[in-house]
């Protein structure tokens, strides 16, 4: 039934690569590709999985926080709060990896929904985190590397999410 498999390691290249634009309007098979990635995500345990995590390269991604699934189609952050938090961070690609990761507490996203429209939300606390770290995946950015990038920055770290 579920043909897509979870892709993993560091070195992967799709994993490593910035995702292409999904193509607008939004296709039957991109609505199907977004359902079927609930699918996998559901398996794995995991909050949250872009695309890349999937093999495909394309800006789409979504997400399950308290039982709500939001689907994101070529999402952009479109600002930033400066206050800032860390959170120890998985990926469902680097299994049993765990990263403190300092994040943006509040972020305000453009993006399409599954039906096609624009949407724009502004958004704190655990979904902030989790559409930040799945916006990373689509520019081809894992935690491992966003955590190298910041190792000399002091923080606390508040929770820990398995995405």
């Amino acid at each position: 039934m579920n043909k897509l498999t979870l892709v993993t390691g560091a070195d992967t290249d799709v994993l490593n690569r910035k995702a292409l634009a999904a193509v607008l309007p939004i296709s039957k098979e991109t609505r199907s590709l977004l359902d079927e990635m609930v699918v996998v995500m559901r398996q794995e345990k995991g909050i949250g999985l872009a695309a890349p995590q999937v093999g495909i390269s394309q800006r789409i991604c979504v997400i399950e926080i308290d039982g709500v699934v939001s689907k994101y189609v070529n999402p952009e952050i479109t600002s930033r709060s400066q206050e800032k938090i860390f959170f120890e961070e998985g990926c469902l690609s680097l299994p049993g990896q765990f990263f403190p990761i300092e994040r943006h507490e509040e972020i305000t996203v453009k993006y399409w929904n599954e039906k096609g429209l624009p949407k724009r939300i502004r958004t704190g606390g655990l979904l902030a985190i989790v559409l930040q770290h799945e916006i990373d995946h689509l520019d081809g950015i894992l935690i491992c590397r966003r955590h190298q990038k910041q190792r000399t920055k002091q923080g606390k770290i508040y929770g820990r999410i398995v995405e």
